[in-house]
């Protein structure tokens, strides 16, 4: 798993087995890689915990690999050589599994990108409505400004008495 988004990109991780017994169990990790191999059937429960910071949501990406790749060849545990082409396929499988640990990689990290960049310009987006509100209030209060200095107060007088 790794966190993708969020606060300081740390989450508590839990896996629980069928029975209820805790197989992994950690604490604030950013990212990590467990390997098991299951010794009974049955539903493995796993949980990303984001208790210690709830003002912060979080993105987690996890990956499952479940079982061994069958073989390449049904026949690869024979006892002869390889032949020059099955070697080939072999190691262009082999050379295609890190592309794919590759892509992954730099799919989080275009996660990642795209979050801040999203979150950018929302804030962007804020400060730019915010200043156009300001300017209008001020506009308007310049016009009032200068119209009341050209405006002409008249008094009135009026005589009290006879």
């Amino acid at each position: 798993f790794q966190v993708i988004t969020g606060g300081h990109y740390d989450v508590d991780c839990r896996l629980e087995d069928p029975d209820g017994i805790v197989l992994y169990k950690e604490m604030k990790k950013q990212y990590d890689s467990f390997t098991f191999t299951a010794s009974r059937n049955g539903t493995y429960k796993f949980c990303f915990s984001n208790e210690f910071s709830t003002f912060t949501h979080k993105t987690v990406y996890f990956d499952f690999q479940v079982g061994e790749d069958p073989p390449l060849f049904p026949s690869e545990n024979r006892v002869t050589a390889l032949t020059q082409m099955e070697s080939a396929c072999v190691s262009i499988h082999e050379a295609l599994k890190s592309v794919i640990d590759y892509q992954t990689h730099f799919r989080l990290r275009e996660a990642q990108g795209r979050s801040r960049a999203e979150d950018l310009n929302t804030r962007v987006a804020y400060w730019s409505i915010g200043e156009a509100i300001i300017l209008l209030v001020v506009s308007v209060g310049q016009v009032f400004l200068l119209k009341s200095f050209f405006s002409d107060k008249r008094t009135t007088a009026t005589r009290v008495g006879s």
